[in-house]
């Protein structure tokens, strides 16, 4: 594998992490809206119609679980993408400080 080899590679893959973060973002959005739904139904209908309000409050439930896990999820893969550069950057270091004869890095 040459150097250009593995930097495409990991160019490719900080693009694709990058893009599932951004998803993880949009299912966050969804799971706040679901809370704000469910807080709306509670609200409106605690004492007029308690079943309506029960919904609500599972709604809830179920919008503030998902932003929990949403979000847990997203600050993991901005640590591990943080780990994909800096392994990229070692690996890179490594090369120029103990191959210079051999391998020549490209610049960007």
């Amino acid at each position: 594998m040459t150097i250009t080899e593995m930097r495409k590679g990991y160019e490719q893959e900080v693009a694709y992490q990058k893009h599932m973060m951004k998803n993880l973002g949009y299912w966050f959005q969804l799971c706040v809206v679901l809370s704000g739904v469910g807080i709306v139904l509670l609200a409106l209908y605690h004492s007029t119609h308690p079943v309506v309000a029960i919904i609500g409050g599972v709604i809830f439930g179920i919008g503030a679980l998902g932003m929990f896990l949403f979000g847990y999820t997203g600050w993991r893969g901005q640590q591990n993408l943080k780990k994909l550069v800096n392994d990229y950057e070692a690996k890179v270091n490594y090369l120029h400080t103990h191959h210079t004869n051999r391998f020549k890095v490209p610049t960007r």
